[in-house]
Formats: structure tokens, C-alpha cells, sequence
């Protein structure tokens, strides 16, 4: 009980604090270039970059001293990654946090920050068809393999609805503003606390809205049998320009995509960790 004890106590130390909201920086990072890559494309061809985490690591390291920032995101994502690794094992701050699905949540998030963490670091040491490879056709190849599987079709559209259910969930969880139960609102003035529910809510229901309609894209790859109907991330975003809306639709959630990048620099300072 006592050993016991003592690991959770490590689990919610200073430094994995510190490592949980250098996390949130990055992510913060990523999300507000994808969006104004976004930005780039609804006013213009967007000058061939992609509108995902590949082309926000590519545009980073085009910066002066890239490497170095690239290798600090990779390390403060790792720092995310090992703080979902601590609530799945010892469960999350709150009530509830020793829930089963709680803790299985945090197992999934702790195994995508590790495979993000783990990309970033890869390109920025060298290896340059790690991380900012495209993710259309890393959906298109991952989908053409899915679906010459036995019951392939079944696999891919089920995946696709898990996605788009993601997606609403999370739309619905930022426009219920239940992030508020995990953020220290009673230390925020007025005005901040108006300012992170503008994000909060544009941002997370943008985000949500993002992933339903990769998770639709997914579905209909698995009832047509085609995998170029899978889209990733930069094909995703371009489906809103050709929409009746034009460009303005993609501008809009372009924006949205970069307030959930302020909104998770506000869960740096904010987030009970």
C-alpha cells in the first residue's frame, strides 16, 4: 500500500506537472500553424504545404534555430505522453478519475502523444520521412491495405464511425463547456474566463466537426470500397472549401482550429494537473 502510495505521489510530482503543461504548449504550437496553414489555403493554393501536424513540423523547421524548437516540442510531448501514462495507471485528478473508462481514455491519449512525441523527435534527428509525411496518403495506404483484409470494409467503416462519434462527442463535450470541471476557472478574472470559453467553445466544436467528417469520409471509403474516399487531415480541411460556402468555410474553421490552439495554451496554465 505504502509502494503504492509512493507512485502516486511520483505520478504527481513537479516535474510531471511541468512536463503535462509544456504539453499543452506544443499541442497549442501544432494546432494554431495547422490552422494558419489552413488560412494560407482558403486564400490562395496554400504554396503546396499540407494543413496537418507534417506541414506545421515542416514549417517549423524552416525557421531559423527549427531543430532545436522541433526537438523542445518533441521532448514537451513527451512530457504529455507520460502524464496520460500516470492517469491511466494511478487514474486523473476530479471525482470520478479512478473510473475504468476514465483511465482507458488516458491509456489511448498517452499512446497517440507517444507516437506524435515520437515523430517529432525522429525528424528533428535526422530521420525526415518521419513525421511530416503526408497524412492523405498515409490514410489512402493505411485504407487500401484495411480493406483487402477479410471483413476489410466492415473494419474501415467501423473505424470511420468511431471517429466520426469522436468527433461529435467532442463538439458536444466544447459546447457543453465541460472542460470547465478540469480548469482552475475561479483563478481567472472575468475576462479571461470570457475569453477561454470563446475558444473553448469555437475551438473544441471546430475540432470536433474536423474529425466527424474524417471519420464520414472513412464510412463512405468502406461502402464504396474506395480507398481514395479516406481522407487525412490536409484533404479534410481543402473539402470545406469545396463546399457551397466556398473558402469562407474552410476560413472559418481554420480559425477555429487555431483558438483550440490558444484554448490549449490556456489548459497550460490553467489545468488542474
Amino acid at each position: 500500500m505504502n509502494a503504492r502510495g509512493q507512485a502516486r505521489r511520483a505520478a504527481r510530482s513537479r516535474a510531471l506537472d511541468v512536463g503535462a503543461r509544456a504539453g499543452f504548449v506544443a499541442r497549442g504550437v501544432i494546432y494554431l500553424l495547422v490552422g494558419i496553414l489552413a488560412l494560407r489555403i482558403g486564400f490562395s493554393d496554400g504554396g503546396g504545404k499540407q494543413a496537418d501536424r507534417g506541414g506545421a513540423i515542416a514549417e517549423i523547421a524552416e525557421k531559423p534555430f527549427g531543430n532545436v524548437l522541433l526537438w523542445a516540442l518533441g521532448i514537451a510531448l513527451a512530457g504529455m505522453a507520460l502524464w496520460r501514462l500516470s492517469e491511466a495507471a494511478f487514474g486523473h485528478s476530479g471525482p470520478d478519475g479512478d473510473k475504468a473508462t476514465k483511465r482507458a481514455m488516458a491509456a489511448g491519449r498517452f499512446v497517440f502523444y507517444a507516437f506524435v512525441s515520437y515523430s517529432v523527435i525522429s525528424y528533428a534527428a535526422g530521420d525526415k520521412g518521419s513525421g511530416s509525411g503526408s497524412s492523405d496518403k498515409q490514410t489512402d495506404d493505411v485504407t487500401a491495405r484495411a480493406l483487402e483484409w477479410p471483413g476489410g470494409p466492415w473494419i474501415v467503416g467501423i473505424a470511420g464511425a468511431v471517429v466520426a462519434g469522436a468527433g461529435l462527442w467532442i463538439a458536444f463535450r466544447a459546447l457543453a463547456r465541460k472542460y470547465h470541471k478540469h480548469l482552475k476557472m475561479a483563478e481567472m478574472s472575468k475576462r479571461v474566463r470570457q475569453a477561454v470559453d470563446v475558444v473553448g467553445v469555437f475551438g473544441g466544436t471546430v475540432r470536433g466537426v474536423v474529425f466527424a467528417t474524417a471519420g464520414g469520409f472513412a464510412i463512405a471509403a468502406a461502402v464504396q470500397h474506395e480507398p481514395g474516399r479516406a481522407k487525412g487531415m490536409d484533404d479534410t480541411l481543402r473539402s470545406f472549401a469545396e463546399t457551397p460556402a466556398g473558402p469562407w468555410l474552410l476560413v472559418l474553421v481554420a480559425l477555429g482550429l487555431a483558438a483550440f490552439g490558444l484554448f490549449s495554451w490556456a489548459n497550460a496554465r490553467w489545468r488542474k494537473v
